[in-house]
């Protein structure tokens, strides 16, 4: 005796797929925005700390993340932009800021990763503290927030990716705000005798002489 499996209903498929297109959309934009605020708070943050002598004695020293390189708020920034801007293009434009995006993220993790061991930022410090260019920073000890910048590059990776596998399949800007889409509007009666009738006309882009587009 042969069993006959149902095939799934054409409209069971649909709901399913349009949950999976909302899941990765949240998603991305929950990765996105945090990687981008994470990767901006971390590189306010204390990034490394030394000494140098100055005077016979230890002068302590200390770097942020903006001191380190400014690169990873930058490109966290761009991102971020692109995140948004991925609803405001179609097809080829959508691809290409996805590109950007992907792109920002790996920048973002490549300078934090970098930075983790920079020295220079508290080399030229040292420099300027004890009024000797050859004067270098000791007991140079870095903090986890560069990670914690790469982190919130991981995070903007991730976005970029799901953005390049499902963009295609998210909503875009309403129509109604492009200029290709906009339907004419019939002129409402105006009343010359009436200033606020004028006005109106007016706001509404009409030319309330009827002679002509205002």
């Amino acid at each position: 005796m042969e069993y006959v499996t149902a095939a799934p209903h054409p409209r069971s498929e649909a709901v399913g797929s349009a949950r999976a297109d909302r899941r990765s959309l949240a998603v991305a934009l929950l990765c996105g925005a945090l990687g981008a605020t994470v990767a901006l708070l971390a590189t306010r943050q204390q990034w490394s700390e030394g000494t140098t002598m100055v005077a016979g004695g230890p002068f302590p020293l200390t770097a942020d993340g903006s001191d380190v390189t400014g690169v990873p708020a930058a490109l966290a920034i761009v991102g971020l932009a692109s995140l948004v801007a991925v609803f405001a293009v179609r097809r080829a434009g959508r691809v290409a800021v996805s590109v950007l995006l992907t792109l920002c993220g790996a920048g973002t993790i490549a300078a934090a990763l970098f930075g983790a061991s920079d020295r220079s930022a508290l080399d030229e410090q040292a420099a300027r503290a004890s009024g000797d260019t050859s004067a270098t920073v000791d007991a140079l000890t870095h903090t986890a927030w560069p990670y914690a910048a790469a982190v919130g590059g991981v995070l903007i990776l991730l976005a970029g990716l799901l953005a390049l596998r499902y963009g295609r399949l998210w909503p875009a800007m309403s129509g109604r705000y492009e200029r290709g889409g906009t339907r004419p509007r019939r002129a409402a009666a105006v009343d010359l005798d009436r200033p606020e009738d004028l006005w109106k006309a007016l706001d509404r882009g009409e030319d309330p002489t009827g002679t002509g587009p205002a």
